[in-house]
């Protein structure tokens, strides 16, 4: 007999209520990780979403997914009466987006212009074959049927897709060069720290918000959810996020405040 995909769905989430009760009564990496195989689908949906918006692997996405998906099995309380799967995706995507940000790509380039890039790459090896030698800017941009200047503002941004690091010394080769640390001006570095200390105080004074309160904007904030899905998430009203929202802005406003001397 085969099932439809509705049954199908229905029976996995059955199975995963099932498993999830019997891990919050007994935590165990078996039960843990059959969770996670049941649920796997939810993992392949979001890094097969990402890939598409960013230059990671898709292999890498779905190992940062999973650790996404374990977060969610570890917080989730069957109690609250939400759907597993609506709960664990905030996680899933919460995680990539962070894994993004801290690893990925750090200037955003157009989707077509990542396409043209991966294009180029088999054009020029083909150029390469035909004429001997490497193909010129020009004959790239005329087989990807794009203007030259395009192509060099392509080019431009792929090599310009990561910041470059402040210990780079400034020439190669030369140890007693310095780094580019070094060219950058004393008022710079002041701001940095001041970012540094600020960063600190804001990590000190969340810690100190009411549990609710920290999670609703960690989601809003570190994981870009709306109102409503945070809501949805925490199974409380769209209100009662705002209202939360607004006062714990306050609350943080007020615990980073540095006292005068």
């Amino acid at each position: 007999m085969v099932l439809s995909y509705t049954e199908t769905k229905v029976e996995v989430k059955q199975e995963s209520a099932t498993l999830l009760r019997e891990y919050q009564r007994s935590p165990s990496a078996r039960i843990r990780n059959e969770i996670v195989e049941l649920n796997y689908g939810l993992v392949r949906k979001e890094a097969h979403y990402w890939t598409n918006q960013c230059t990671e692997s898709y292999d890498d996405l779905l190992q940062v997914g999973c650790i996404g998906l374990i977060r969610a099995i570890e917080r989730f309380e069957l109690s609250k009466g939400i759907a597993f799967s609506s709960f664990a995706i905030p996680y899933i995507r919460g995680e990539i987006q962070h894994y993004l940000r801290d690893k990925g790509v750090m200037v955003r380039i157009p989707r077509r212009w990542l396409a043209l890039q991966q294009q180029a790459v088999g054009v020029s090896r083909n150029l390469r074959e035909k004429y001997n030698r490497q193909p010129t800017d020009a004959e790239v941009a005329a087989a990807l049927d794009i203007s030259a200047v395009e192509w060099q503002e392509i080019k431009l941004a792929w090599t310009n897709r990561s910041p470059l690091s402040l210990d780079t010394p400034n020439q190669e080769g030369d140890d007693d060069s310095g780094s580019l640390a070094d060219t950058v001006p004393d008022r710079q570095y002041s701001s940095f720290q001041l970012a540094q200390e600020d960063r600190i105080r804001l990590q000190d004074a969340l810690v100190q918000l009411e549990q609710r309160t920290h999670e609703v904007l960690k989601f809003v904030f570190f994981y870009d959810l709306t109102q409503k899905e945070v809501a949805e998430h925490l199974g409380i009203s769209v209100v009662t996020v705002s209202r939360r929202l607004k006062q714990g802005l306050a609350s943080l406003k007020q615990l980073m405040l540095v006292p005068e001397e």
